[in-house]
C-alpha cells in the first residue's frame, strides 16, 4: 500500500521533520513487520535522518553549502539558465529514498532520530514523499 505525504518548502535547505506523516501511513497500511520505504519526487531534495534540533539542522546546512557551495559555477546552469546547480548536486548525495523496518507496527527509529525531507531548490516548492509500506 502507498500513500503520499504533500509538502510545501521554503527551499535554500529547508528542513522539514516528516516523521509524524510516515508513523500515520505505516499505522494505515495496518503494517506490523516490514519495511516503509519512502521516495522524495524531484531532483532537487532528499530523505535523510538526523536528531531535528536546531544545532543539527544548522550544522546540516552549513555542511553542504561546504561541500557544494551554492555560489559556485556549475555547468547545469549554462543548460537551463537556471541556478540551481548546487540544488542537484546536494540532493544527489543526499539521495531520494529512504527505508526504514517496522517491527511491531511501529518505525525502528532511535529515541533521537527523527525522519526529515531537505529541499535544496532556490525557491519554494511544493513535494511529494511517497511512503510504500512492504511486509516481511
Amino acid at each position: 500500500m502507498a500513500t503520499t505525504i504533500e509538502l510545501s518548502t521554503q527551499g535554500d535547505a529547508d528542513c522539514i521533520d516528516i516523521t509524524s506523516e510516515v508513523e500515520r501511513a505505516v499505522a494505515q497500511a495496518a503494517l506490523q513487520d516490514g519495511i516503509a520505504h519512502l521516495f522524495v519526487v524531484g531532483s532537487t531534495a532528499g530523505l535523510t535522518t538526523i536528531e531535528y534540533e536546531p544545532g543539527c539542522v544548522a550544522d546540516l546546512k552549513a555542511m553542504f553549502e561546504r561541500i557544494a557551495p551554492q555560489r559556485d559555477d556549475y555547468l547545469h546552469h549554462e543548460r537551463w539558465g537556471d541556478h540551481n546547480g548546487h540544488s542537484h548536486m546536494r540532493a544527489s548525495l543526499l539521495k531520494p529514498d529512504l527505508a526504514i523496518p517496522v517491527v511491531d507496527g511501529r518505525l525502528t527509529l532511535g529515541t533521537w532520530q527523527q525522519v526529515i525531507l531537505v529541499d535544496f531548490d532556490d525557491r519554494p516548492r511544493d513535494r511529494t514523499v511517497i511512503v510504500q509500506c512492504l511486509s516481511a
